[in-house]
């Protein structure tokens, strides 16, 4: 095999809980990944040396911050692989909290694994993926999943989130490291209940107001417009309306489909709006 194309799926977070800051900075959270089925593409060719990196969008950059170029580093570096021609085909909004750089780089692994054919388990991929980015090991195997520990230490749920997704994209950029810093210290001192998100979706019905993102607490009062996105939802009964990560991302779910239209007509043309469904298939 020279060639490959594969889909770079985006994730949101149903409810995210940041537990603690530990010793090396980082935090440790509880949330759900979902995978839905927006993505970029990807096609990968075999080449003999080095990695050569073409995208449509003029903001990435072709140098070791491109995480699709640290993710053939990793497997060359690991593995001893020859080179290869990257071409990613840009869908997923930056810094939206919808986790695309982190899928373009597990997406490149798994690539890498094929086109080279290495006996490699996803486990493994898992632990090269983490040295990339906290979000990059659930790519591996998308699906919908629990994130403990930095969003790393991963466990496979079956099936997916029941519903439709309305996706709203506010013109905004909400750096996470900002966000990290400026949560409520008192809360991350405070100890805190972990949710346990899977025996709540197991209900009937499932009590969405417990799926908080605790994110929202500095992000809405930072930019209000985020806040009025969400009451939107609320008024045309999305069953659940919450930032994605720390954003700038807000979703809607929603059981009938009118609902959503009549929400997508109401945002656009004034904001992004994407329609989205979860994935629970590994393709």
């Amino acid at each position: 095999m020279a060639k490959l194309s594969l889909k770079s799926f985006a994730k949101v977070n149903v409810g995210l809980q940041i537990l603690n800051k530990r010793t090396d900075g980082l935090h440790n959270i509880n949330t759900l990944f979902q995978e839905i089925d927006l993505y970029d593409n990807i096609i990968m060719r075999k080449k003999k040396s080095g990695c050569h990196f073409i995208t449509n969008v003029k903001w990435l950059k072709n140098d070791k911050s491109n995480l699709c170029i640290q993710a053939w580093e990793k497997m060359q570096d690991y593995f001893e692989i020859d080179g290869i021609s990257i071409n990613l085909d840009k869908k997923i909004p930056p810094g939206s909290g919808l986790g695309g750089g982190s899928s373009n780089a597990a997406t490149v692994l798994k690539g890498l694994r094929r086109l080279y054919n290495l006996d490699v388990k996803d486990g493994q991929l898992e632990k090269l993926a983490v040295e990339i980015g906290a979000d990059v090991p659930f790519f591996v195997k998308g699906g919908l999943q629990v994130g403990g520990g930095i969003g790393d230490q991963l466990k496979q749920l079956c099936g997916s989130i029941k519903g439709m997704f309305l996706l709203v994209i506010p013109n905004l950029h909400i750096d996470t490291f900002w966000a990290y810093k400026n949560y409520n210290k008192k809360i991350l001192d405070d100890a805190k209940e972990r949710v346990n998100f899977p025996s709540l979706l197991g209900k009937q019905p499932v009590p969405y107001e417990l799926f908080e993102n605790d994110f929202e607490t500095i992000v809405v009062p930072a930019y209000p417009e985020i806040g009025k996105i969400k009451e939107v939802f609320r008024a045309h009964r999305a069953r659940l309306t919450s930032l994605s990560g720390s954003g700038s991302t807000v979703y809607g779910i929603f059981d009938n489909e009118a609902d959503l239209r009549s929400a997508e007509s109401h945002f656009s043309p004034t904001y992004k709006t994407l329609i989205a469904n979860p994935r629970s298939d590994r393709i």
